[in-house]
């Protein structure tokens, strides 16, 4: 898909990720970009900045994403290109327990990380394959398919968000339906500061900038798995060849992010 022309909704494209891909898609010459996030006020700004329109709205909410689906279409058009970013993280979850996160963490991060996804693709798929076709960027993370050390909740949610990606690339490819899913490491984000040293991954950490650069390289190829960092390639094939070396290997990255 060429973003030029394409009607884009991006949601927690109040900042990070988000931000970048909205800045991006601007460069790229999209007919609109409607800025979608849980601060309204920053949503807006984001939005005048890239001449969009922007809506405040609680992705874990199904009637928030329903209702930005629905006045998109009536006031800008056909939604072309559905980027459903936003994400948290798991606050008060420790690291040295898988156990410790409450239920109502576990349910919210659930709702936000996953459900989102859902609720779009739910509210979307009718209109786009009655018209022949549209677009999901499911924004996940390389947490996704590896795991993130110290945070069983992230790492369960964003498994999750990555494989009913692929189940509605699967399920809805011959009704003119392409899904991208986005597996960064490390962005430069609130999120990653927020989480700590601990989870600012080795192989660097790349600007909300360069990831929706990659972004829009793989939308033009249809590709279905963004990788930014490009070694989480090798490290998926490293878990899947000998998995019991995986986990000793993740045991000992482990040890040393606890050993500060």
């Amino acid at each position: 898909m060429k973003i030029e022309g394409k009607i884009v909704v991006v949601t927690g494209g109040a900042d990070g990720i988000g931000r970048g891909l909205c800045d991006r898609f601007h460069q790229e010459k999209a007919k609109a970009i409607v800025v979608v996030d849980i601060d309204g006020a920053k949503a807006a700004e984001v939005a005048r900045a890239v001449g969009g329109i922007s809506f405040q709205a609680d992705v874990s909410k199904e009637a928030d994403i329903i209702r930005v689906v629905e006045e998109t279409e009536a006031q800008v058009g056909p939604i072309d290109l559905f980027v459903s970013n936003a994400g948290i993280g798991a606050p008060g979850e420790s690291f040295h327990s898988v156990g410790s996160a409450s239920n109502d963490v576990w349910q919210h991060v659930w709702e936000v990380n996953l459900m989102a996804h859902v609720y779009a693709a739910r509210a979307l798929l009718p209109r786009m394959i009655a018209r022949g076709g549209g677009y999901f960027l499911n924004t996940a993370s390389a947490a996704g398919l590896l795991t993130q050390v110290g945070s069983a909740v992230y790492s369960v949610t964003k498994h999750a968000a990555v494989a009913f990606a692929e189940s509605l690339a699967i399920t809805h490819r011959d009704e003119g339906i392409r899904v991208s899913v986005l597996c960064p490491q490390a962005v430069d984000t609130p999120l990653l500061r927020l989480a700590g040293e601990g989870t600012q991954n080795v192989d660097g950490v790349l600007s909300p900038a360069e990831v929706a650069a990659c972004v829009v390289e793989a939308l033009d190829r249809e590709t279905f798995l963004v990788l930014p960092h490009p070694q989480v390639l090798g490290y998926m094939q490293n878990k899947t060849g000998n998995y019991d070396r995986w986990i000793g290997g993740m045991v000992k990255l482990r040890r040393r992010y606890d050993q500060g």
